[in-house]
């Protein structure tokens, strides 16, 4: 049996399910794809690692991802792993016994999911100061739109409802994002939704920011990589976006559309002052985030970040819990102001849980076939979850 445990982002989601079929030759395997973003996705990609090792002895733990390159000699010095396969080599037949060469499509999440993750590009060309994933992932390349488009027809045909565009640096996608999302709107018309994982501020061209204002099947779901709201802190990562110009971005398209906003934000990130941080704190309210991804920085060996005068790690996590509570507060406030709505959830494979269109999380009275698209009535809140009912 193939085992693997996937850890991090969407795009790694979607490989780890490449992964499982590539390495079936070997037949008994846990391979953990690992994460390298922070110190604690390391830590915690070690800690699974062990974990498999000890549940099950005679099988070999293999340890593959971003964290497999960026900390190999870490990872192969466990005597619990028995190999590391960095990030160039973790899709190619012959590292897992397969014949054949290297035919790289865009990787789909599987068809047990009720969204299909679809990888559109991996890669970045940016230099962000604080990024290791540059290292990990290489540049930027791009899938060809028809192949993307055919992986996500055949998964609608499979009978998908919502496919998730992913990628290490979407909004570089080589001839537009724009282009492409139109592209697969227009050529997959039995797509019921179509959702964009997180996004760069500054890459958010003109042609998508229209179809973010007119088009239904587009989710109303925008999530920002605005990473902090100071600007002398965004020149310090080498950000290419202001705290205006997001401000701006988020008003204009609230302007045509109810979008609910996410964002990712880094607490401490070193030399923040005092005002930096409410800067961040105020940019939750000035973007109306209610998705918060908030995470204390992590200083990441060989980035810029990690050799700039760092901040205690009290402090820290201090200002992450901070930006958390002031987050998760504007969020309950927004929940609370959908009971007594309706909207349209789709069921995950539990046939509880779901989504709604801006992304909020609900979870059913009663249980319902998954992967349905259900009209709900929204009737009160658990926690970070809506309660909902057929409607």
């Amino acid at each position: 049996m193939i085992d693997v445990i996937n850890h991090g982002c969407r795009l790694n989601i979607a490989e780890g399910e490449a992964i499982r079929t590539l390495a079936a030759p070997l037949g008994s395997a846990t391979i953990i794809n690992s994460c390298a973003v922070t110190n604690e996705s390391v830590r915690q990609a070690r800690q699974a690692a062990r974990g498999a090792f000890r549940t099950d002895p005679s099988r070999p733990v293999i340890v593959t991802g971003c964290a497999a390159t960026s900390d190999a000699a870490a990872f192969a010095a466990m005597p619990e792993v028995a190999r590391v396969v960095p990030v160039a080599d973790k899709l190619a037949p012959a590292t897992w016994g397969g014949t054949g060469p290297l035919n790289r499509k865009p990787v789909v999440s599987g068809l047990d999911h009720a969204r299909a993750f679809v990888e559109v590009q991996t890669g970045c060309d940016h230099s962000c100061t604080f990024c290791i994933i540059t290292h990990a992932r290489g540049p930027n390349r791009s899938f060809a739109p028809a192949d993307i488009v055919r992986a996500i027809a055949e998964r609608v045909e499979a009978g998908c409802h919502e496919a998730v565009l992913t990628g290490v640096d979407t909004t570089s996608y080589e001839g537009g994002l724009g282009h492409l999302v139109r592209t697969i709107l227009r050529e997959v018309p039995t797509l019921s939704r179509l959702r964009l994982s997180s996004l760069d501020p500054a890459g958010i061209d003109p042609i998508l920011f229209a179809l973010f204002a007119e088009e239904d099947r587009l989710m109303p779901h925008l999530h920002l990589s605005l990473q902090s709201g100071d600007d002398l802190i965004l020149k310090r990562m080498k950000r290419r976006h202001s705290r205006a110009q997001a401000i701006a971005l988020v008003a204009a398209l609230k302007a045509e559309r109810d979008i609910a906003v996410g964002a990712d934000l880094i607490a401490g990130f070193p030399t923040e002052s005092e005002t930096a941080h409410a800067n961040s704190l105020a940019i939750l309210d000035e973007c109306n985030v209610v998705h918060p991804h908030i995470f204390p920085f992590s200083p990441r060996t060989s980035t810029p970040a990690a050799r700039m005068p760092q901040l205690s790690h009290d402090i820290v996590r201090s200002r992450a819990a901070e930006l958390r509570h002031a987050a998760e507060t504007r969020r309950t406030v927004w929940l609370d102001d959908k009971v007594g709505q309706t909207a349209t959830m789709l069921i995950e494979r539990d046939g509880r849980s779901g989504h709604l269109p801006d992304f909020a999380s609900a979870r059913l009275t009663m249980p319902v076939a998954p992967n349905t698209l259900l009209p709900v009535r929204l009737t009160g809140r658990d926690g970070t979850r809506l309660i909902a009912q057929p409607a």
